[in-house]
């Protein structure tokens, strides 16, 4: 363990005092002199060509300064390279309740509001596609004219080994159907942005955004303007969750009000439009087959997952790779195939929700798991046991293993929990469950392909000692601010309370690409290590020749530089700033973080590659009342390899946070729309169910430090892999209680009860799927298995 004073210690965030006290402004709270007020007016229909809008009554309402349509708008964007099919504001066609058709900038929002209604367009209803059978089944009416087939957004076919070979070397095969409902982020802060062009021709636009650098890129394709003229801050983030990291249409509809106008424009979504454009959580339909030995060795997989993606691309291809690619990275998997399919709907697009493509197939593998533990009279903590991955390795689908914890979880949660006393043991209507789950620590390759650094960090350091980092990572509640300010501040042997954090902001920092797929700790982390080490470098060196002491005995440590074996002789932090200044001149270094290169060369093995893995394991207790159907989560035991806690305080907040996120998942939260109209259910708080304080149970944490060779001071992931194994270990938990399945989220009182009842007449009480679609699958891309660890030199 490393002598280590700043790193590992339970700091508070460097923004606490402020949020605390009401000073964090976030973008709604932005006032500009002259400012204009932005509304947008969306779609009634799920599916519909736009014949013909009229303004001419809107631009007439005194306090309109402006009205926009998508004539105006035309250029096509999108998150990824290979969707780029969203539109500011929709020009021909309409695929969905909420779609943007038309935007107003008033004096105020009333106003603007009161223009909207007076906007006249005229619509031909189209037959609108509202469930993944009807989108398969039907080829004569398209949501878009790209992809791989009639309204299939992403059609994936990947076969790692000969996959019928293990199934015949098998003793036991089993196949189970699972669905996964989709949700939504339920942000606190609803989606905000603040647009000011000045008279030098420069746009700033200040958002609540996850990726300031591809809203960046978003706004200087679809408005024509060079990028150097654009500036993107990104506001403190009032809760994210992956809702915030597409580039927005409101985004780009107040930057152009705002050159139009020649007035600074403000938009702020309703809370029922954040239902709608939010980019939740993707319903996914699931069949796993896997075969396994008597002893319950998995010698073969085969995965299908089918998406409802709604109506446009979002993040989605990368979704639908990510709903196979990391079930190899927990157990030994010798032969694995996977076919996925993105199916465009006519419901709001979804995207990236805490955890991505990943939560989805966890639910489904963890419950068959115990399935077949159970067909096989095994115990289900041993089976999973025998067969986790070793580190380091390669997976099946090449994906390197660089640290694994998981083995040190499972120990940690079942002997806690008293799971072995209590599985299958306890009164009816109470039950233990356990499951586990990996996430990666931020994905291999960039959105957009290139060589450059993923993560960039500037430090300066002033003539009184004063540091100040630069970078372009987004804080939206995880605490990556803070994260940077405590690496800085341990390697330079000062206080977090003596740096100054500056992130996120497209003029001012280096190019950081967002917070997503828990990359920012490791990747921003790497790149300020490399920045600081430097400028450590430079102090000692002038500090050596001061204090006449080999540069290799001098340490950095509370705000001094000191001879180590003589801790006396030394000097002020501020001093040694001087020192290096007048010797190297003004002081700052920069550092940058590019992750190891992906060993995959096939069709999608960009998706999937990390860094390092984080591991996790669960065990979820619970009392069911069989009366109502009513499920209560007494207790959650979550152990979380780290690599090694920045924070052990922060990482805590963030496994917390999963779990009341999977709570919600696992038993009540769930977007429905009304059948052949395509209107949210329940677009408000009031309405849409997600748990609170009362439903929240007693969570006991603990974290498993494997100090990973990859990660800053040895650190993992934290932020979206703890909510993985919660809805498994309270599903598996539910059955253990009373003895029904419960095979598709959330997990209800209804379906509780039905279970039961279907029980009671002498069925299996499995409440879920019974089939999947029917659909002709590609040939697959064949790949070859790895070679053994032993030969990775030679591979990269």
């Amino acid at each position: 363990m490393r002598d280590l004073n700043v790193i590992g210690k339970p700091w508070p965030k460097v923004d606490a005092l402020s949020k605390c006290t009401g000073e964090t402004r976030y973008a709604d709270d932005l006032h500009l002199p002259r400012m204009l007020y932005a509304k947008i007016l969306r779609s009634p229909h799920a599916h519909a060509r736009i014949r013909r809008i009229d303004v001419s009554r809107a631009r007439a309402v005194p306090g309109v300064h402006a009205v926009l349509t998508g004539r105006d708008l035309p250029t096509r964007f999108g998150i990824l390279p290979v969707s780029q099919d969203e539109e500011a504001l929709c020009v021909e066609k309409v695929r969905f309740v909420g779609d943007p058709v038309a935007a107003v900038a008033a004096v105020d929002e009333w106003t603007a509001e009161e223009a909207l209604r007076l906007i006249e367009v005229e619509y031909e209803p189209l037959p609108a596609l509202l469930t993944m059978e009807q989108a398969l089944a039907e080829s004569s009416v398209r949501i878009h004219e790209y992809g791989d087939g009639p309204n299939m957004h992403k059609l994936v076919s990947l076969e790692f080994g000969d996959v019928a070979e293990g199934f015949a070397q098998a003793d036991y095969v089993r196949e189970d159907i699972f669905f996964y409902a989709g949700s939504t982020h339920l942000p606190l802060e609803q989606h905000a942005a603040v647009a000011h062009y000045g008279p030098d021709g420069r746009l700033t636009l200040w958002s609540s955004t996850q990726t300031p650098h591809y809203v960046h890129r978003a706004l200087a394709k679809v408005l024509g303007l060079p990028p150097h003229r654009i500036r993107v801050i990104a506001t403190p983030v009032g809760g994210g969750f992956g809702g915030k990291s597409d580039p927005f249409s409101h985004e780009i509809v107040v930057a152009k009000l705002a050159m139009l106008t020649g007035r600074p424009v403000k938009i702020t979504l309703t809370r029922e439009e954040v239902f709608y454009v939010h980019r939740g959580r993707h319903p996914v339909l699931m069949w796993i087959k896997t075969g396994v030995r008597r002893d319950g060795t998995i010698t073969a997989m085969h995965v299908r997952s089918f998406l409802d993606g709604g109506a446009y691309g979002s993040y989605g291809v990368a979704t639908t790779y990510y709903t196979g690619a990391l079930q190899t990275v927990t157990y030994k998997i010798p032969r694995y195939k996977f076919e996925g399919v993105r199916v465009f709907t006519n419901k709001p697009p979804c995207g990236p929700k805490r955890g991505h493509g990943t939560p989805q197939p966890r639910f489904a593998l963890e419950v068959h798991l115990d399935k077949i533990a159970e067909d096989l009279g095994l115990d289900p903590v041993e089976m999973r046991r025998r067969q986790i991955v070793e580190a380091p390795s390669l997976t099946v689908n090449w994906l390197r293993i660089s640290s694994c914890g998981l083995r040190a979880c499972i120990d940690r949660v079942v002997e806690a929990s008293g799971f072995r006393e209590k599985f299958r043991r306890l009164p009816f209507g109470r039950g233990v469950g356990f499951a586990c789950s990996a996430y990666l620590s931020g994905a291999g390759l960039p959105i957009y392909w290139n060589d450059m650094p993923h993560s960039g960090v500037q430090i300066k350091i002033d003539r009184e000692g004063g540091v100040t980092v630069f970078c372009g990572s987004a804080d939206i509640g995880q605490g990556s601010d803070s994260i940077l300010a405590y690496i800085v501040a341990e390697i330079l042997g000062i206080l977090p309370e003596d740096v100054r954090v500056v992130t996120a902001d497209t003029d001012l920092t280096p190019v950081d690409l967002g917070s997503y797929s828990s990359r920012v700790t490791v990747m921003a982390g790497n790149a300020a290590v490399e920045a600081a080490e430097r400028l450590r470098h430079l102090l000692f060196r002038a500090a050596a020749e001061r204090l006449d002491v080999p540069e290799d005995q001098l340490l950095a440590r509370g705000r001094r530089i000191f001879d180590r074996a003589d801790p006396d002789r030394g000097l002020d932090f501020a001093e040694a700033a001087q020192l290096a200044e007048a010797r190297f001149g003004t002081l700052g270094a920069v550092g940058s973080y590019t992750p190891p290169k992906p060993l995959g060369r096939y069709k999608g093995a960009g998706v999937g590659p990390s860094p390092s893995y984080s591991y996790s394991a669960c065990v979820a207790q619970v009392s069911v009342d069989p009366e109502t159907g009513f499920v209560r989560v007494e207790k959650i035991w979550i152990a979380h390899d780290i690599g090694r806690a920045i924070n052990p305080r922060l990482v805590e907040g963030q496994i917390h946070g999963s779990v009341y996120m999977g709570l919600g998942e696992a038993l009540m939260e769930e977007q429905t729309f009304r059948s052949r109209l395509g209107v949210h259910t329940a677009p408000s708080m009031l309405d849409y169910k997600s748990p609170t304080t009362w439903e929240m149970p007693e969570v006991e944490c603990f974290l498993i430090e494997t100090d990973d060779p990859h990660g800053p001071f040895g650190a993992k992931e934290a932020g979206q892999g703890p909510l993985l194994p919660i809805p498994p270990a309270i599903a598996n938990a539910v059955y253990d209680a009373v003895g029904v399945r419960i095979d598709e989220l959330p997990i209800t009182p209804e379906k509780v009860l039905k279970g039961l009842e279907d029980k009671a007449r002498g069925g299996s009480g499995r409440i879920g799927p019974t089939s999947i679609p029917s659909l002709a699958w590609p040939e697959p891309i064949r790949v070859e298995p790895p070679p053994e660890w032993r030969s990775l030199g030679d591979l990269t």
